[in-house]
Formats: C-alpha cells, structure tokens, sequence
C-alpha cells in the first residue's frame, strides 16, 4: 500500500481531556456526554467519530460520481453514531448514514453510495466490526 497522507492527534485526559494535532490545526477540549454524566461542555470522540466518517463517505459518493463523469447538484450526509454497551461490559458503536444526492435518480443514488461504500476507508476500516446501515433521504441501501 501507499500512504497518501498521515497525521497524529495527541489525546490526554481521556473523555475529559484534550486533543492536539501534530500541525496544530485540531485543538480542541472533549467533554463527557451529559447522557453519560458528564458536563457536555466540548465535543465527544463519538461526535468527531461521525464527522469523520460522515465527511469521507460523502467524498468518496462524489469522487465516484467525479469518475463516473455525473454531474450532482448537492450533496449532504447526517452521521449518527450511537455508542453500545453490551451486557459482558465491553462497548462498540453502531453508525447510521443517511445521505441525500441532488441531481441524479434513485437508482444512481443507490449505486453511487454502493460504490462509495467500497472504497470509503471508513467503512472499509469499520467493515464487519460495527453494525452500520447507510440510506439515501430515508430508505435504507445497506
């Protein structure tokens, strides 16, 4: 494989701490969530979580619709991210995407998303480890 880019972020302090870039760029307090008893007075992993994953699934959409020569007039994705305790005491996340792409038909919509879906290094990262479900405005395609 080839690295195309690399980063680090320094964490400290745990859910109650601080994250720090390497250049900087992200600096950022985190706080634990109120649902979990905490303060809710700076993000979460779980919000960075589906930022990120929200962010990289859409551009991969619009790099295969780039690749496919198709023209979108907008898209957008909402990433929920739930995090799940189990009754053994070990915790996971569940992602559910749900995008909307403006300016092509259902059906190119769901293909787009399934090819996303492939090359997403999120969801190739996540694949088999968490349980996600992925729709286009409302109805589920994975």
């Amino acid at each position: 494989m080839k690295v195309l880019y690399s980063t680090k972020v320094t964490a400290s302090g745990g859910r109650n701490g601080q994250v720090k870039s390497d250049d900087g760029i992200l600096d950022m307090p985190l706080s634990t969530p109120k649902s979990l008893g905490g303060s809710r007075t700076a993000s979460n992993p779980e919000q960075l979580f589906a930022a990120g994953f929200g962010a990289c699934f859409e551009n991969a959409v619009i790099h295969i619709a780039k690749l496919e020569k198709l023209t979108l007039a907008s898209t957008s994705i909402t990433a929920q991210v739930d995090l799940l305790t189990f009754d053994d005491g070990h915790f996971n996340v569940a992602v559910a995407l749900n995008l909307d792409i403006q300016g092509v038909d259902g059906e190119t919509a769901q293909r787009l998303i399934h090819a996303a879906h492939r090359i997403c290094p999120y969801s190739n990262a996540t694949r088999g480890n968490i349980e996600l479900s992925i729709s286009h405005r409302g109805e589920r395609i994975v």
